[in-house]
């Protein structure tokens, strides 16, 4: 049997790459940023990417791009933008236009009907409006003749280098069950978490703004995680260190590992900062600890934002240490402006993470048996 995917507010592709993996055939990717759809589609040729506002396209379209009938399609997956829910933004409710564009999610699968749907969003869903879009996806969806049930799953419990919290809907018409995510990584001494340096230490050493290029690797792989990311890579894309001044250069030589602004000497801090509680603003100017977890990775790699600064180089992360920490493989090319890639890195869902939830659904799924997904399917992309 055929398993297929079309991802909605599909971004970069996290969400499509990992069903990928899995063995989903993934048909299409729908987005409105033009960025993100190119990267989608040089990083799945074999799918169509429509750059395109969600409120103006239709099942019908997306029918006749795949040649799919009404009700053929295995899954269709997607994350509308949080940002209407992110706790990041404290103006968040149901007023914010962009907080209804489930809602179009939903608009597609009434007239789609694909067996299964997944849908991916930040925890400040369950709070905005105390929950009223949750209960409207869950009710809508039974509506609709779909059993349907939520998990808070943490990356990092299946083999993301990074803290990383999200909601995920997972439903279906077809009267399977809903899996249950159980715990991979971090369970016993067998399988423990992947930390930062498992993720990016093969990585080539680079400086303040300096540009890799197209370099070689620093080491040879060291771990499974990395031979993973590399799969047939050669090269390291994507590894630009941005370009700070000397006064934020000044205060990192301050900073230890798992250290924070609050190791800064007072004269070399921003002036906002000087009126700081401890207490306060606890991932501003935070180094990675190698033996840790990265934090979650955010569209900006901002010393101001997040603890983004490398464990043991004065320099803030790289697209591809953010895309590594992401679970991005190697050969993901990330296209459009530098700021724009870190965009595209901070918003997507890891691909192992959603891998981890195909997997599941290929394993409960009444079809998991004609399916035969042994070994994750590799990104073989040559750019």
């Amino acid at each position: 049997m055929k398993l297929t995917a079309v991802d909605l507010f599909c971004g970069a592709g996290g969400l499509s790459e990992g069903f990928r993996q899995a063995g989903f055939d993934v048909l299409v990717g729908v987005d409105s940023d033009p960025y993100a759809i190119q990267t989608f589609k040089v990083t799945h040729p074999g799918a169509v990417g429509i750059c395109r506002d969600i409120e103006q396209v239709s099942a019908s379209q997306l029918m006749e791009k795949t040649g799919l009938k009404q009700g053929e399609l295995t899954c269709l997956v997607g994350g509308p933008p949080c940002q209407a829910f992110s706790v990041y933004n404290h103006q968040r409710g149901m007023h914010d236009d962009r907080s209804g564009l489930f809602r179009h999610y939903l608009r597609i699968v009434q007239e789609l009907r694909p067996e299964w749907v997944v849908m991916e969003n930040v925890l400040g869903i369950t709070s905005a409006g105390n929950g009223q879009a949750v209960q409207e996806i869950k009710s809508e969806l039974y509506k609709l003749g779909y059993d349907v049930d939520t998990s808070i799953l943490k990356a990092e419990d299946f083999g993301v280098p990074q803290e990383r919290r999200r909601i995920f809907f997972v439903g279906n018409r077809i009267n399977s069950p809903i899996p249950e995510f159980v715990p991979t990584f971090g369970v016993n001494d067998d399988k423990p978490f992947v930390t930062v340096w498992d993720a990016i230490s093969d990585l080539p050493t680079i400086g303040n703004g300096e540009d890799a290029g197209a370099s070689k690797y620093r080491t040879q792989a060291t771990n499974e995680f990395q031979r993973e990311m590399r799969g047939n890579a050669k090269t390291v894309t994507c590894h630009v260190a941005p370009k700070l001044g000397q006064i934020n250069l000044d205060r990192m030589k301050h900073i230890p590992e798992g250290g924070s602004w609050r190791d800064i000497p007072f004269d070399l801090l921003p002036a906002g900062m000087k009126r700081a509680k401890r207490s306060d603003h606890t991932k501003r100017y935070g180094r990675l600890v190698k033996t840790g977890l990265s934090s979650t990775i955010l569209t900006k790699c901002d010393l101001h934002w997040s603890a983004c600064i490398h464990p043991n180089q004065d320099r803030t992360l790289t697209v591809r240490e953010a895309a590594r920490l992401q679970s991005f493989p190697d050969l993901y090319v990330f296209e459009g402006p530098r700021t724009e890639q870190y965009v595209q890195v901070g918003n997507a869902v890891p691909p192992r993470l959603a891998r981890h939830v195909a997997e599941e659904i290929l394993r409960v799924a009444s079809y998991s048996a004609d399916s035969q997904i042994d070994e994750p399917v590799k990104l073989t992309l040559v750019k």
